[in-house]
């Protein structure tokens, strides 16, 4: 039978038998919810019926484990909770092995120890502010990293809300950091031939690669996932249909790309689809001598080591090197991709056709990103009209 206890003007308090301890003691789990339903309140019967379906669910939580007792409870023993019976189960790889290593860096060490229940929104607000400020060398964390600090403790908080751990999130009322938007690092035409000339000096793989980002407007993970099938020498195309955007215990995770827009056909060049041929042919004869060393198994990754695709932060450690090595100017890995629509841009190309061809989800969004470049060439198309002047 239920065993439901009025405790308070709207609170019960539920209990839930647990048998006895080797001591002879009685063991019970308890849990006080507050109705807050004044309609509720009024009913009786409505309520009484409520009571006991909390009570049955509770009781459910507590025989199958999952139920996690607020007292005493830490921040930190929370976060466990929260790694192993939401974390890992909703998010990406790569978007919870970031939220871990933020709050083992920046989060723990100042309200771990905290009972979740007694953090007070001017803790958070004090953490917040002192990450903003200059450390011993002059340097502050981003406020792109503030703002993961932010949303990674905004999702503790409203689980630890949603499990009936604490009444209110803590963070709610807190502004999230601001990041002041910059517009997107690219090349131009002229430093776009700089830097396939300098690629012609390096291994056919890595110019390939670097050149798939820069001209096919792919992402680092798409392109680490490739595999031969997805390369149609036929009609000139490359298909996404996955990716990898981490590497655990020597393993890579691979996943469905960033959206489901993401999962595109790409038109690529003649030339380039024909260099790509060229590598095709080297990897054949690099598997075949590699005999029992060949780590690929039945995937046939396009860039790869032994096999293996590539160590997911590895294009980005060598295109940093190849920079350096050549003298040429510094954009991000991730840039290139910007490159390959703003070169399309200052051709002529439709945004519609660019929104497609980098798999945006919205054509606002390339729209957006874009704006600058977009602007650009309007002024440029306005300007070769000069000469029409009647003056």
């Amino acid at each position: 039978m239920a065993s439901i206890e009025k405790r308070g003007k709207n609170t019960w308090r539920l209990t839930v038998e647990l048998g006895t301890g080797p001591n002879g003691e009685r063991l019970r789990a308890r849990k006080t919810i507050k109705v807050e339903d004044k309609t509720l309140l009024r009913a009786p019967k409505k309520l009484r019926d409520y009571l006991e379906e909390e009570w049955l669910k509770f009781k459910m939580e507590v025989e199958v484990g999952e139920y996690i007792k607020p007292e005493k409870m830490t921040f930190a023993s929370f976060v466990d909770e929260w790694r192993e019976k939401y974390a890992k189960k909703k998010l990406a790889p790569l978007t919870l092995e970031t939220y871990l290593s933020l709050l083992t860096q920046h989060v723990i060490p100042v309200i771990g120890h905290m009972r979740i229940d007694t953090i007070k929104p001017m803790h958070l607000v004090t953490l917040l502010a002192e990450m903003s400020r200059k450390d011993g060398r002059g340097k502050s964390l981003s406020a792109r990293t503030q703002q993961y600090v932010y949303d990674v403790m905004n999702n503790i908080f409203q689980r630890s809300v949603d499990w009936k751990i604490i009444p209110e999130s803590p963070l709610s009322g807190i502004e999230r950091p601001r990041v002041e938007k910059k517009e997107p690092q690219y090349y131009d035409e002229e430093e776009a031939r700089q830097v396939i000339a300098a690629l012609s000096k390096e291994p056919l793989m890595w110019r390939l690669l670097i050149l798939g980002a820069m001209i096919g407007g792919f992402r680092r993970g798409e392109l680490l996932a490739l595999e031969w099938p997805d390369v149609n020498f036929d009609e000139m195309t490359i298909t996404v249909s996955k990716s990898i955007s981490l590497t655990k215990d020597g393993q890579p995770i691979v996943k469905k790309p960033k959206t489901k827009s993401s999962i595109r056909k790409v038109d690529m060049p003649v030339w380039y689809m024909a260099e790509m041929k060229q590598y095709r042919n080297e990897w054949e004869k690099q598997k075949k001598a590699a005999t029992d060393k060949w780590q690929g198994g039945d995937h046939q990754y396009v860039f790869h080591n032994m096999g293996k695709p590539l160590y997911h932060t590895t294009p980005t450690t060598w295109w940093r090197r190849f920079i350096e090595r050549h003298g040429l100017r510094y954009i991000r890995f991730h840039d290139l991709r910007h490159s390959a629509a703003t070169l399309l841009i200052e051709a002529g190309e439709s945004l519609k056709t660019i929104q497609e061809r980098l798999g945006h989800s919205r054509y606002q969004i390339t729209a957006d990103i874009y704006a600058h470049v977009t602007r650009k060439a309007s002024r440029e198309a306005a300007n070769k009209l000069e000469k029409f002047s009647p003056q």
